[in-house]
Parts: structure tokens; C-alpha cells; sequence
């Protein structure tokens, strides 16, 4: 199995969840994940986000905001509807493709008025089944803000996944931030019994707010977890899920070496530095500062005929 870092359009076209899994192992801490909403103008009319973002180093892309039974993506044959949108992007970037599903606990202790998410967005069975239909490459379970996803529902949402996916599927799971749930805030957002139920459960990938992202989430908390979750043979993903993907390349810098000491497998950065996508220069900058120059040109230039 190749590491993420040598891997090519036609390495990911083989390759189960399973086989990303173990690539992303592989590479020691040097997987760059960047989300994008789908449901948004791009940046640049010419391209969607989730090309700009492949562009500027990512190895991963993640699709938010998608609605897998009116499937588009803004930017993409004029965001028309069509089951075919995830393999289009999937050649245009030459990347493995997750999707964000969300698993909204109705009974949520409300910290805030919380938004409505549209039956295609919630992680569902039914809905589920769609994304693993549509072609998406792993699964990504979490909350938006303002959603009312909970830790409780999200062991909830692990479980369906992994009768849907079966074992050869990827899953991600945890929260970046409350998501307007009362008592999972700031530090309080994980636990070691909240990340042994999410494993347990069937999550491969545990993600968790990067130090510096929320509020009592230090490097020695970070380092804790992360040691815990390896502790128990998943992965962790370290996310920057409060828009500092907006921020100066400095704090990103600061983020992204924190990670790596606190021993991150991939590093997430979110999709509002502008509305939909990350600053584009802060990928390419977060890229650098967890595997170089050598490794982020490379991504950035490699041809999807490879």
C-alpha cells in the first residue's frame, strides 16, 4: 500500500476506504484534508471550490452542505442536479471525495436557536445508502453550527454507517465545535468514554478541534486525545472548524504545527476563510507546514492523467 504522499489520481481510483486508511497511516502525519460546501457560488466562476482547493495542495476533499437527493455542486455544468456529480469531481481533482452528513439529536439541550437541515443532509439511513450510491469515498459525520448534533446521536449515526458502508468503508466521526448544543462546548465537546463510543461504534477516523480552535482545547489536551484514540487502532483528524481558515498564515502556521505535536493523521481546515472554501493560500500554507515544500508542489502539480 502506497502512502497518501506518493499516491496519484489512478492510485485513489483502487483503493477502498480501507486501503485510504491505511495510506493515510502511512504517511506519518502528513494528509491535508480540505472541506467545501457545495451548495455555494464558488470563489472563481471558472472552477468549483472543491478544483481550487486540489489546486492548493489538498489530498483529501470534503463536501459540505450537499444534499444527497438533490445532488450539485455550485460551479459544476451550472450546479445542475445530476447522480453524476461526485465522479465529475472526482476526475476534475483526482482526489478521494468524503461527504458531510449531519446527526442532528432533536431532544439537544439548545445553546442557541438552531437552523434546519434539509432531510438530504441528515446522517440517515436512507441517506446513508445515497452517498454510498453517489460514489463518495468516505463519510464524514459532524455538525455545522447551529445544528443541534450531539455526541450521543453521532454513536448513533457511526453504527448506521457501518451497516451501510460495510467494512471496507471509511467513516470519520466527532465534532469540530458545540454546534449549538448546551453542554458539549469548549473542552467539554470530547471525553475518553465519548471517544471509546465512537470507536467502538465503528468510526476509523476520530476528528477533534485543532489546538487553538476552541476555547480550553490546548496542545496538552489535543496530545491526550489523539494518544488515546491511537491507543484504541483509529486515527485522528484535527479540524479547524471556526472559520480561521480565514485567518493570517502566522496563526495557521501556529495551528498546523500544534497539530503535528499533538500528533494529528490529517489536518482538516474548514470551508468559510471565504464563504464555501479556506483562504485558498492557507491550504497551500498549512500544507507546508506539515510535510514541505516537496510534498505539497507535488500534489499541487500532479496531472489527474496520472
Amino acid at each position: 500500500m502506497k502512502r497518501i504522499l506518493d499516491c496519484t489520481a489512478s492510485d485513489f481510483q483502487q483503493m477502498n476506504g480501507q486501503d485510504l486508511k491505511q495510506s493515510i497511516r502511512a504517511s506519518e502525519g502528513r494528509v491535508m484534508l480540505s472541506e467545501t460546501i457545495a451548495s455555494v457560488a464558488p470563489l472563481y466562476p471558472s472552477v468549483t471550490n472543491a478544483e481550487l482547493a486540489a489546486a492548493f495542495g489538498a489530498d483529501l476533499l470534503l463536501i459540505n452542505v450537499f444534499d444527497v437527493f438533490h445532488p450539485a455542486i455550485q460551479g459544476l455544468d451550472g450546479g445542475a442536479e445530476s447522480e453524476s456529480v461526485i465522479q465529475k469531481i472526482k476526475e476534475l481533482t483526482g482526489r478521494p471525495v468524503g461527504l458531510n452528513l449531519e446527526p442532528v439529536d432533536l431532544q439537544a439541550e439548545q445553546l442557541e436557536k438552531l437552523d434546519t437541515v434539509s432531510r438530504g443532509r441528515l446522517a440517515t439511513e436512507e441517506a446513508l445508502a445515497e452517498a454510498k450510491k453517489l460514489g463518495f469515498d468516505f463519510v464524514c459525520l459532524t455538525g455545522n453550527p447551529k445544528t443541534g448534533v450531539t455526541n450521543e446521536e453521532t454513536v448513533v449515526a457511526i453504527q448506521k454507517a457501518r451497516e451501510v458502508f460495510g467494512e471496507d468503508g471509511l467513516i470519520i466521526a466527532g465534532k469540530m465545535h458545540g454546534a449549538g448544543v448546551a453542554n458539549e462546548t469548549g473542552s467539554g465537546i470530547i471525553s475518553e468514554a465519548i471517544l471509546s463510543s465512537f470507536i467502538e461504534a465503528g468510526a476509523d477516523v476520530i476528528l477533534m478541534p485543532a489546538p487553538g480552535t476552541v476555547p480550553g482545547i490546548t496542545l496538552e489536551a489535543a496530545e491526550k486525545y489523539v494518544r488515546f484514540v491511537h491507543s484504541k487502532g483509529a486515527l485522528a483528524m484535527l479540524t479547524i472548524g471556526t472559520s480561521q481558515e480565514g485567518a493570517d498564515e502566522s496563526t495557521i502556521r501556529q495551528i498546523a504545527l500544534n497539530s503535528k505535536m499533538a500528533g494529528a493523521d490529517i489536518y482538516h481546515i474548514g470551508d468559510t476563510g471565504f464563504y464555501g472554501i479556506a483562504v485558498p493560500e492557507n491550504i497551500m500554507t498549512y500544507s507546508i507546514a506539515i510535510r514541505g515544500r516537496r510534498h505539497t508542489y507535488v500534489r499541487m502539480a500532479a496531472s489527474v492523467k496520472r
